[in-house]
């Protein structure tokens, strides 16, 4: 199974997300979605499950949890935007917030990051897709599931470090 990672569109859909998810079975959205309309783009893609991240509006709000847990391919994720555990959430303390979790999905940093925490549990921030912030380059991710095998996980850049 593979599942595209996307967080912090802050209503801006680039058009590259759509090259990289392209054949994806899923898409996990770890919040700061904007208007619900990014949320039926993706879901022309694949099934989504999406959480509101701490700039979302009562429309997001009143439709979409702030954490949300799903199964695929016998794997428990848990996908969080990471504010309520501060302005800058780490891997441990997600991990200490999720402990059962095999895979923790977060936004709110924009800051891509892909680490192993514990030998065992795939913690991933894909980046901001949205506008640039913090000169960091727009990003998604990729993780690929297959049963008994730990998941397999990367970090797509959708824009060079000088493009906005």
């Amino acid at each position: 199974m593979r599942i595209g990672v996307i967080s912090d569109t802050h209503g801006m859909l680039r058009p590259e997300v759509f090259e990289v998810f392209e054949g994806v079975d899923h898409i996990l959205h770890a919040g700061d979605i904007g208007p619900p309309d990014i949320i039926t783009e993706l879901e022309a893609i694949a099934p989504v499950t999406a959480v509101h991240g701490n700039t979302d509006g009562f429309d997001i709000r009143a439709n979409i949890p702030d954490v949300a847990r799903v199964q695929l391919d016998g794997f428990d994720i848990v996908v969080t935007h990471g504010d309520q555990l501060g302005r800058r959430p780490t891997p441990a303390a997600l991990h200490q917030e999720y402990p059962d979790a095999d895979i923790i999905i977060f936004g709110h940093t924009h800051r891509p990051l892909l680490e192993t925490v514990d030998v065992v549990v795939t913690v991933m921030n894909p980046g901001g897709a949205g506008a640039r912030r913090f000169d960091l380059p727009a990003s998604v991710g990729i993780i690929e599931l297959e049963p008994g095998i730990p998941p397999r996980g990367r970090l797509v850049p959708l824009t060079g470090m000088d493009e906005e």
